[in-house]
C-alpha cells in the first residue's frame, strides 16, 4: 500500500467519452419505465425531454466549472472553491450519496438480466458477483479500466441501435399513445402529479453524466478533452433515450413493462418471441450496457470517496493509493461493501410501496439533483468572486442556460420532496449524520495537505 495522492494521466477525449456515456447508459435499459407507471407513456415524454433540456444546459455549463477546476473531487471542488468547507461537504456528500447508491440498483439489473437466460440463477448472487468483478478491474488500473469501459459502452450503444431496428417493424404509435396520460386517453390536469412523480425515471436516463468530471486528474489534456467527452455524451444520450423509450412502447401494451427491471428484453419478445436469436443477443449485449455504468460508477464514487478523504472529510486512509496501479483500492473497497449490503437487504426492504430498486433509484437522483444545485449556484459564486479565474471552456448563453438549469433543479427537487416524503426524509437525515461528522472531524481537515486547486485566487 501506498500513501502517494497523485492520480495518473492517462485518459484522451475518446475514452473520456467512453466514461461519460458509460456511467449513463445502464439508464437507457433499465429504471426509466418506472416513469410509465406514473404518467404514462405521453406524460412521461414530455417529462423527459424536460429532463433532458435540463442536462444539455446544465453539462454545457458544468463543463466550465470542470475544465476550470479538473479536481478528482468534481462538485465538491467547485462547492468547496465558492463556498468553502460546509459548501463542499454540502456538494460532496450528495454527490456520494448519488454514486453509491446507484450501483447497487444497477447490480439487481444485471441479475435481472441473467436471469431471463439463466432463470435458475439467484440474481441477487450474480449481483454480488458484479461487484466483485469490476471492483478488481478499477483496482487494477485506471487506463485497463477505462479502455474496458469505451469497449462495452461502444457494445451497448450497438445493442440499443439493433433493438431499436428489430422492434420497428412491430411499432405502432397507436400503441404507444394509449392510456398515455397517466391512463387517460387525453391530457388533463389528473395527469400532472403523475408527471411530476415520474421525474426521478426520467432523470434516472441521464444520471451520473458527470461522473465523467471526476476523472479529470486522469485525463492527459482536461482543457481540451472534457468539453468534448461531456458535450458529445450527453448529445449521445438524448438521441439514445428518446429513441428507445418511444420504439419500447409501441410495440403492445406498454404497461405490462412499466414495473420490470427488463423492459427491452420484455418489448423485443412481444415482436420476435421467446426463442428468437435476437433476443438472446439482446440480453447477452445488453448486459454491456449495465456492465458499462456499473463499472463507470464505481470508478466515480472511488474518486469521490478518495478526494473527500484526501481533503479530510472521510477517514484520511480511504485516499491512500495502491502502489502499483495507483488506484483508490480502499476507496473502491468501502463503495462495495455498502452495495453489497443494499443488494441483501432487497427482499427486505419495501418504502412507500415501491420496490428497493426504485428506492435506490430516487434515493440517488435526490443526491444528484443536490448536487446539480450546489454546482450550477458554484458557477455564479464563481464568476463574481474569481474573474480572473482561467476559464478554457465558458457555459454558453450565460446567464440563460445555467440559470434554466438550476430553475429546473430546484424544481425537480421539490417535485421529488412532495411525491417521496419518506425517502426524502431518509436523505434528509443521511446528510444530517454526515454532516455531524463533518462538524465532529474539524481537526481531519486541518491536518489533511493543502490542496491548491480548493484555494480561491488571491
Amino acid at each position: 500500500m501506498s500513501t502517494q495522492t497523485t492520480l495518473k494521466r492517462t485518459l484522451g477525449s475518446f475514452r473520456l467519452w467512453g466514461i461519460a456515456v458509460g456511467l449513463v447508459i445502464s439508464g437507457e435499459y433499465f429504471g426509466w419505465s418506472y416513469g410509465w407507471s406514473q404518467a404514462g407513456t405521453l406524460g412521461f415524454l414530455i417529462v423527459a425531454l424536460l429532463i433532458a433540456a435540463m442536462y444539455c444546459a446544465f453539462i454545457f455549463s458544468f463543463t466550465e466549472l470542470t475544465t476550470a477546476i479538473p479536481h478528482a473531487g468534481g462538485p465538491f471542488a467547485y462547492a468547496y472553491r465558492a463556498f468553502g468547507p460546509t459548501g463542499g461537504f454540502i456538494a460532496g456528500f450528495a454527490t456520494l450519496i448519488e454514486f453509491v447508491f446507484a450501483p447497487p440498483a444497477i447490480a439487481m439489473a444485471i441479475g435481472a438480466y441473467l436471469n431471463v437466460q439463466f432463470p435458475s440463477l439467484d440474481a441477487k448472487w450474480v449481483a454480488c458477483g458484479a461487484y466483485l468483478i469490476f471492483m478488481t478491474l478499477n483496482i487494477l488500473g485506471v487506463g485497463i479500466a477505462a479502455t474496458f469501459e469505451l469497449i462495452v459502452t461502444l457494445l451497448a450503444i450497438f445493442e440499443l441501435l439493433v433493438f431499436m431496428g428489430v422492434v420497428a417493424p412491430g411499432f405502432s404509435w397507436g400503441n404507444f399513445t394509449a392510456n398515455g396520460w397517466a391512463g387517460a386517453e387525453s391530457f388533463s390536469s389528473l395527469a400532472l402529479p403523475g408527471m411530476f412523480a415520474a421525474i426521478p425515471f426520467a432523470i434516472w436516463f441521464f444520471l451520473a453524466i458527470e461522473g465523467a468530471s471526476m476523472a479529470a486528474e486522469e485525463a492527459k489534456d482536461p482543457k481540451r478533452t472534457i468539453p468534448r467527452a461531456l458535450g458529445g455524451g450527453i448529445l449521445t444520450l438524448t438521441v439514445l433515450a428518446v429513441g428507445v423509450m418511444i420504439f419500447a412502447g409501441g410495440v403492445g401494451d406498454w404497461r405490462t413493462l412499466s414495473n420490470i427491471n427488463d423492459p427491452l428484453p420484455q418489448a423485443m419478445k412481444v415482436v420476435v418471441g421467446n426463442s428468437s436469436g435476437w433476443l438472446h443477443m439482446l440480453v447477452w449485449l445488453g448486459l454491456f450496457g449495465l456492465v458499462a455504468s456499473f463499472h463507470g460508477i464505481i470508478m466515480g464514487y472511488s474518486r469521490q470517496i478518495y478526494s473527500l478523504a484526501r481533503a479530510g472529510y472521510l477517514p484520511a486512509s480511504l485516499a491512500n493509493l495502491n502502489r502499483k496501479t495507483r488506484t483508490p483500492h480502499l476507496a473502491i473497497l468501502a463503495g462495495g461493501v455498502v452495495g453489497i449490503a443494499a443488494i441483501f437487504s432487497d427482499s427486505l426492504v419495501t418504502i412507500s410501496g415501491m420496490p428497493l430498486t426504485a428506492c435506490i433509484v430516487t434515493m440517488s437522483v435526490f443526491g444528484a439533483i443536490v448536487m446539480y444545485i450546489t454546482s450550477m449556484a458554484a458557477l455564479f459564486k464563481l464568476r463574481r468572486s474569481e474573474p480572473e479565474l482561467e476559464r478554457p471552456f465558458k457555459a454558453p448563453l450565460f446567464p440563460y442556460a445555467p440559470a434554466f438549469a438550476l430553475g429546473m433543479a430546484v424544481l425537480c427537487l421539490v417535485a421529488m420532496v412532495w411525491y417521496n416524503t419518506l425517502l426524502a426524509l431518509i436523505f434528509a437525515l443521511m446528510m444530517l449524520g454526515g454532516y455531524m461528522w463533518f462538524r465532529k472531524t474539524a481537526h481531519a481537515r486541518e491536518r489533511a495537505e493543502m490542496d491548491p486547486q480548493l484555494r480561491a485566487l488571491s
